[in-house]
C-alpha cells in the first residue's frame, strides 16, 4: 500500500514518470530509482523509468556474490522477517533482482525468477519455474501456475510491457509476451500462448479479436487451432493448422469453485 510518505517520495520523481520521452534522466539516481521500485511507489511503466534501468545494466560493473556474477547494480534483493512486506520465498532457487515490487503477502515457490522493473501486487502466487519478465505488471491475487513465461521488454523501450490485471488464473506452461494486456477475472489454461501475432477466436460472441488484442474480462482462454487460409491449397491439402487461443466461456461460478486456492498454502 502506498504511504503519504511515499506520495511524497513519489513527488521527487515527478519529471520521471511525465510522458515527456526526452527528459534528461542522468540526474536520476539507479539507488533512489530502484528504492522507489522495490517498494512499489515508481513503475517501470514508461520509456524515462526503463531509460534509468538500461543505464544501470551499462553503469554497472561485474561482481562474484555466491558462486554467480552479475551486474553491482542488479543483485538480487534480500528479504528479512524482520520487514513487513509478509513475503514467502521457498527454498531454493528463487531470486527477485533489485528494482522488482513485490508485495505483501507474495509467495514464490522455486526455482521462479523476477527481473528488474516487474511489479508484483499483493497475494499473488508465483509457483515452480516462472518467469516474470523485465517491467511486467502482475496484479492482487494473481495465480502464475508451474512453468509460466510472462515476456519483459526494456527494448524496444517504448514497448508497453505484459500486464496482467487482478484475480487472473494462469495455467501451467503457458506464455504472455508481447505486451499483451489480460484483464481482470480471466482464466488462461494451461498451454496458451498469447501475442501480438495471434488473433483471439471468442465462440461465446462469434467475433475474432484483433491481433495482440487484450483478453477480456472473465474470459476463459483454451488452447486451440485454426485451418490455414483456403487459398494456401498445399497446407490444406497436408492437413496444416496454424495454434490460437480460443475463448470457449466466461467466468461463472463453477469456474470460481474449480479455481479457490487453500488459505493453507499461503
Amino acid at each position: 500500500m502506498v504511504t503519504v510518505d511515499d506520495e511524497n517520495n513519489l513527488n521527487n520523481f515527478e519529471e520521471l514518470i511525465s510522458t515527456d520521452p526526452d527528459i534528461d534522466v542522468e540526474k536520476y539516481s539507479w539507488d533512489k530509482v530502484k528504492d522507489a521500485l522495490e517498494r512499489g511507489v515508481l513503475r517501470a511503466t514508461n520509456i524515462s523509468v526503463k531509460k534509468v534501468i538500461l543505464r544501470a545494466f551499462r553503469e554497472g560493473n561485474l561482481v562474484e556474490i555466491n558462486g554467480y556474477i552479475d551486474k553491482h547494480t542488479m543483485l538480487p534483493q534480500k528479504f528479512t522477517l524482520a520487514s513487513d512486506r509478509k513475503v514467502r520465498i521457498v527454498p531454493y532457487g528463487s531470486a527477485a533482482r533489485g528494482g522488482a515490487y513485490i508485495a505483501t503477502g507474495v509467495v514464490i515457490m522455486p526455482p521462479s525468477y523476477v527481473n528488474v522493473g516487474a511489479y508484483v501486487d499483493e497475494g499473488t502466487m508465483i509457483d515452480s519455474h516462472v518467469l516474470v519478465g523485465s517491467c511486467a505488471q502482475i496484479g492482487k491475487r494473481v495465480h502464475l501456475s508451474a512453468g509460466v513465461q510472462i515476456g519483459g521488454v526494456l527494448e524496444p523501450i517504448g514497448n508497453r510491457p505484459v500486464i496482467i490485471e487482478d484475480d487472473v488464473f494462469i495455467g501451467a506452461g503457458s506464455v504472455i509476451v508481447e505486451g499483451i494486456l489480460v484483464k481482470r477475472r480471466a482464466v488462461i489454461a494451461p498451454g496458451v500462448i498469447l501475442s501480438k501475432g495471434l488473433r483471439i477466436y471468442d465462440l461465446v460472441n462469434e467475433v475474432v479479436l484483433e491481433r495482440g488484442a487484450a483478453v477480456p474480462e472473465g474470459a476463459v482462454v483454451v488452447p486451440g487451432v485454426r485451418a490455414i487460409s483456403n487459398e494456401k491449397s498445399w497446407a490444406t491439402q497436408n492437413g496444416l493448422y496454424l495454434q490460437t487461443p480460443i475463448i470457449v466461456k466466461y467466468r461463472d461460478q463453477k469456474s470460481d469453485a474449480s479455481l479457490t486456492l487453500e488459505d493453507a498454502l499461503r
